[in-house]
């Protein structure tokens, strides 16, 4: 007789397998040693479409007569194209040779809920184990085995996974329905997903409609430093302190210091790990999900998809053992305030994300990491660091300036002990608005004179809001609705930390919003569908509210039929409601991008591609998203690029998985669009060996690679103007630690630590 374990993935069950011994490999599953391990290849069933509990509630035939849609049971059905796995593991729990179960999906609600979906189509009825792991190492494996709870104890896991399923088809399905319908439009209507979008229109709203004023500050010249007025909204006022100062004696009335303490950053769960990866990388969501997920799956990290920021008293070991091994990979030394980061009471499911002891073994290569999770576990490990550090001080000064009794304030900070973020030179800071701005000032003293100060008056413009990154949109979601509870009030904003990534993903595939650069912004579609739909669809705090419910119901706070009346409630209202045709509004059904080269119609934005609208049966032309060769993702302001001036540039991923960055045009066959690299153009000849000079996407370069540094002379970067003149036989000149510097267009030899190298002539005087 042997025991089934049904893992998520094949890298889990792999991970499983190493540790029960069934190394027998056999079509979808292991054996050996007792054990069947299995997988699912993630969700291998879901609830059964509309379509698929009569004919009545087909999507051909959608009118207003369906609707509610509401299944006196919900039914479940296997998802499409994973019909062979799902009957590899329905026969194993069906064997007789199989006398009880271990379920060893992801241990949260989506995990158990693929993990109970699969049990019920089988049929099974054996008795069921659960296997919580928070890391895939052999030991937390193994120590997990031995901890193992009946599958009945996560009950109400499951009930909220399972009531957050249900919640979502019945609004999904009933309210795309009911309002596309009512606009004769198809809409994409979600629970999560337009309360999300309206969060996004609502700021572009804000930033197109933003009128921008002007203000004023004068500004007092010390000479020592330099102090500034409030805000003045008065100009002619702003004037006349400028005139009155100018010129006069400035007093010194007040010196206020104070020792300023930063505590340390808590460590990553998966929301603050996604918008720091976007802050510093420029990741998305669900990149840095896969990137995390992937690291996992390899033992690297631990378990991804969590809201937690702390960790359980179990883990100190592992936090000591791990912060041991950082001075070999990024020469970090650490204070280990371990108990910083512990606390049970605020670990209900999964703890924060941290390093695995695995980084710490010998086959461990942290170079051979792809950049992206290279990236990622750097951040990782550097805000366990942080973590447990000690906190930053700063001595902050403020200082009270007085001049013909006009006041002043000058602002500085001293650094007193780095603390934690002497950690931070490990990852390049490129958000502009995080950078210090606040120098330290002078030793200044209460009754200090200054004078013949001068006095200028400087003219400011108030600034728009800035358009959501995905960033700044994970943080709204996570805080969604929190405005309207009390402080105390248990808060989980819309949507989880598993599922805010698909949110804006899904978004983007229904073209409802757009990536611009690191910018979300919505097309005409998304802010047509929420100027149509009601308040009630595309309120944050109502689908807070709900997730609150799911909570409660895990907790056993509140219950799924509960929470299913009332939803069904809800949803039966809003049908009532809104079940008329309103010709009064336009919705934008696609989002026009171009101009189609081949016909002259519209190219429009659809799921998978950008094509034009004249369709198959017209010209056919099309650009997918998703580009194999080159490997890149087509957004919709890059096809609109394309097809104005013919080219746009991409990030692409070569062959060998390297990331870069290069100009594509489009290429049409007359039957397929594609991407064609534009070649580096020839822009002179190499001064060593007479071959072309071209000028890529890293600078310029020799075709034949002949050891000629064109880009630098002595250190010096030369501008492009420079080596044009250069390459056509003409001497530049620029500054060099205040000495003049003149390049000739001629080759110098020159030989460093037994190598030889060649680089631009200077002149020998001038060296």
């Amino acid at each position: 007789m042997s025991i089934l374990i049904v893992a998520e993935k094949p890298a889990v069950a792999r991970a499983i397998n190493v540790v029960v011994g069934a190394n027998n490999r056999k079509d979808g599953y292991y054996e050996g040693n007792g054990y069947i391990v299995t997988w699912c290849e993630g969700h291998l069933a879901g609830l059964k479409a509309p379509d698929d509990y009569c004919e009545e509630w087909s999507n051909t035939k959608r009118s207003f007569e369906q609707l509610p849609m509401i299944p006196d049971n919900y039914e479940l059905k296997v998802s499409e194209g994973k019909s062979k796995q799902f009957n590899v593991i329905k026969k194993l729990m069906r064997s007789d040779e199989v006398e009880s179960i271990i379920c060893g999906t992801d241990a949260d609600r989506e995990g158990e809920c693929i993990f109970r979906y699969v049990y019920i189509l089988a049929g099974c009825r054996k008795p069921v184990m659960r296997l919580w792991v928070s890391s895939l190492e052999e030991y937390a494996i193994s120590e997990a085995m031995k901890c193992m709870k009946p599958s009945s104890d996560y009950d109400l896991l499951f009930e909220a996974g399972y009531s957050r399923a249900k919640a979502d088809w019945l609004i999904g399905m009933n309210a795309s329905r009911l309002f596309s319908c009512r606009y004769r439009s198809p809409l994409n209507i979600g629970r999560v997903k337009t309360p999300t979008l309206a969060m996004i229109v609502k700021r572009d709203y804000e930033i197109k409609n933003f009128v921008k004023q002007k203000y004023f500050t004068v500004e007092l010249d010390c000479g020592k430093f330099t102090a500034s007025s409030e805000r003045i909204d008065d100009e002619a006022q702003a004037d006349r302190i400028s005139w009155e100062c100018c010129g006069k004696t400035a007093t010194v009335t007040d010196v206020k210091r104070e020792i300023k303490t930063v505590n340390p950053p808590k460590l990553f769960d998966l929301t603050t790990l996604q918008r720091e990866a976007n802050k510093k990388f420029g990741y998305t969501a669900q990149q840095t999900l896969d990137y995390t997920q992937s690291l996992y799956e390899g033992k690297i990290v631990t378990y991804p998809r969590t809201d937690s920021q702390f960790v359980t008293e179990s883990e100190r070991n592992t936090i000591e053992n791990v912060l041991h091994t950082f001075p070999m990979m990024y020469g970090i030394e650490t204070a280990e305030n371990i108990d910083r980061v512990i606390n049970d009471a605020k670990v209900s499911g999964h703890h924060a994300i941290i390093p695995t002891e695995r980084i710490g073994s010998e086959d461990f290569n942290l170079d051979s990491l792809p950049q992206g999770e290279r990236n990622i576990l750097t951040l990782i490990c550097v805000r366990l660091a942080m973590a447990v550090s000690d906190p930053h001080k700063y001595e902050a000064v403020t200082v009270q300036v007085n001049c013909e009794d006009n006041m002043f304030t000058a602002k500085g900070k001293t650094i007193t002990e780095n603390g934690w973020k002497e950690h931070e030179r490990f990852i390049k800071n490129t958000d502009k608005e995080e950078t210090e701005n606040e120098k330290a000032l002078p030793e200044i003293s209460q009754g200090d004179i200054y004078e013949e100060v001068s006095a200028n008056k400087a003219e400011h413009w108030t600034s728009p809001p800035k358009p959501y990154t995905e960033d700044t949109l994970l943080s709204a979601m996570e805080h969604a609705g929190q405005e309207f509870y009390d402080d105390d009030t248990e808060k989980k904003g819309i949507g989880t930390p598993a599922t805010r990534a698909k949110t804006i993903e899904e978004l983007i595939r229904n073209t409802y919003i757009v990536r611009d650069k690191k910018y979300l912004h919505a097309t005409q579609k998304g802010i047509d569908l929420i100027e149509v739909v009601p308040e009630e669809v595309k309120s944050a705090k109502l689908t807070a509210e709900w997730e609150m419910r799911f909570t409660h119901i895990q907790s056993g706070d509140d219950t799924a039929n509960s929470f299913m009346s009332d939803i069904t409630d809800y949803v039966e209202k809003l049908c009532s409601d809104y079940s008329t045709v309103d010709e009064s509004k336009n919705i934008t059904a696609h989002t026009v991008v171009g101009k189609c080269p081949r016909c002259g119609k519209n190219v429009l934005e659809g799921k998978l591609n950008f094509y034009c609208e004249s369709g198959k049966d017209g010209c056919g032309f099309s650009i997918w998203k998703e580009m194999k060769v080159p490997a890149t993702k087509v957004s919709a302001k890059q096809a609109q690029e394309l097809l104005e001036k013919g080219q746009s540039r991409f990030k692409a991923v070569s062959k060998t998985g390297k990331e870069y960055t290069a100009n594509f045009k489009l290429e049409d066959t007359g039957k397929y669009v594609n991407l064609v690299l534009i070649e580096d153009k020839p822009v002179g000849k190499c001064p060593k060996c007479g071959a072309e000079v071209k000028k890529g996407q890293f600078g310029w370069y020799c075709t034949k690679k002949c050891g000629m540094n064109l880009a630098k002379v002595y250190g010096k970067v030369l501008t492009d103007n420079q080596l044009a003149n250069l390459l056509n036989g003409k001497e530049v000149t620029f500054t060099v630690n205040e000495k003049k510097t003149t390049v000739l267009p001629d080759v110098e030899e020159n030989t460093y630590q037994g190598k030889t190298y060649y680089q631009w002539k200077v002149k020998q005087n001038e060296r």
